[in-house]
């Protein structure tokens, strides 16, 4: 249409700063100013190193700062660290092998570490024993007898073991003097060292807890995770048979299922079997818990999305749903691994776990069930002490990990 006349848009305004003398007089309209320079977050907020690195950090980042905030969980993972890497080279920090007696230092005390000797500086050494048997109480007492000096040695060769049980070694970290002994924690009714039985009896203590907790959570997650994703005929018969196992008086059972195993069977045998024992009495909480969870958590949007993009039920249930409660997992582990610790204690004390020659804390405790030898004899009640300090250790560090995986924290 030739005819039609279509008005050209006026110019726009010009772009001026607005200050308080530019303001329009009251009841004038207000121009609106856009700026057409490109807009930078980072300028604009004036982020500072620290607050970028932590604005643009991962999940696992995260975590760690927030993780080292908690000072006691951190300390406490240390703590831990440091045990199970000890577990890995017990022969080689052990001053004697675990089997090694000594029939002329039965249930000696421990012996302290002394620098100085009569006023020079000698290294680190401790006093030999000087014997005598009470005909009273017929006690042995041993005091420190100041005439014999034994030096400890360092990077020494000593007593043979087998590292591993594989590979031939005699290499130890702290070794007695030529003619001497060394026995810092004392030693026991067959002259063995506390200290060396001790560090052996971590390897299996600690691993015990951590192959136990691995069967609880296949089973607690892998049941626990269906019922609470398909729910249904699986979920109310997954229930009754939680109800079933929980309702079982767990250390009758602990007693009947040890008392079962083969005598005959080797300390390997007994060992897995034990295992096996805590992990199936300890999977039933773990799995009530994450079935309630996925219950509520099926029904997200995201679910649906995966479901709708072809995720199998494996998938959706380990990489969508399991994630969004794993402080929840963190603080279930860091309890049952101490509860699987001292299920083993308890049935190594009581004779019907671990036994010799396989040596374990509760099997070194097993000798201390006389009130009687614990008067006399204090120190073979030391396997207490690693115990407890793993137990606290874990319940601290898992305070740490799960506030540091919560999300909402």
């Amino acid at each position: 249409m030739s005819g039609d006349h279509v008005n050209a848009p006026e110019s726009a305004p010009e772009l001026l700063p607005l200050s308080p003398t530019s303001l329009p007089p009251p009841g004038a309209p207000l121009a609106h100013f856009v700026s057409q320079a490109p807009f930078d977050a980072h300028e604009a907020e004036a982020l500072s190193p620290e607050q970028e690195k932590f604005y643009l950090a991962s999940q696992l980042r995260l975590m760690w700062v927030k993780f080292k905030r908690h000072r006691l969980a951190l300390v406490s993972g240390v703590f831990l660290a440091v045990m199970y890497a000890s577990i890995v080279i017990c022969e080689f920090l052990a001053p004697y092998n675990y089997q090694t007696r000594d029939t002329e230092f039965i249930r000696a005390p421990p012996q302290a570490i002394h620098l100085f000797h009569e006023g020079k500086f000698v290294g680190p050494f401790v006093y030999g024993y000087a014997y005598r048997l009470n005909m009273d109480n017929l006690k042995r007492e041993y005091t420190p007898d100041k005439q014999k000096v034994y030096p400890i040695r360092f990077l020494c060769r000593g007593d043979g073991y087998y590292f591993w049980g594989l590979v031939p070694g005699d290499l130890h970290l702290a070794c007695p003097a030529k003619a001497g002994v060394l026995f810092l924690l004392g030693t026991d009714r067959l002259g063995r060292d506390m200290l060396s039985r001790l560090i052996y009896g971590a390897r299996i203590s600690l691993t015990i807890g951590l192959i136990g907790v691995s069967i609880s959570f296949l089973l607690g997650i892998a049941i626990g995770g269906l019922a609470g994703y398909y729910g249904g005929v699986f979920d109310l018969l997954t229930q009754r048979a939680i109800e079933i196992v929980q309702s079982l008086p767990h250390i009758p059972i602990w007693l009947a299922l040890a008392a079962i195993m083969p005598a005959s069977w080797s300390p390997i045998l007994v060992y897995f079997g034990i295992t096996v024992i805590l992990g199936l009495m300890d999977w039933t909480g773990l799995a009530r818990a994450v079935r309630s969870k996925l219950l509520s958590l099926r029904e997200e949007d995201y679910v649906l999305a995966a479901q709708l993009m072809g995720a199998g039920t494996v998938r959706v249930v380990g990489r969508h749903l399991i994630p969004g409660f794993l402080s929840h997992l963190i603080a279930s582990a860091t309890i049952t691994i101490p509860t699987m610790i001292l299920g083993e204690t308890a049935l190594s004390f009581l004779g019907l776990g671990l036994r010799p020659p396989i040596t374990s804390w509760g099997v070194i405790l097993n000798e201390a069930q006389n009130i009687n030898v614990v008067a006399l004899y204090p120190w073979l009640m030391l396997p207490v002490v690693p115990v407890v300090l793993v137990i606290l250790a874990f319940n601290f560090f898992g305070d740490g990990l799960r506030d540091a995986a919560d999300p909402y924290n």
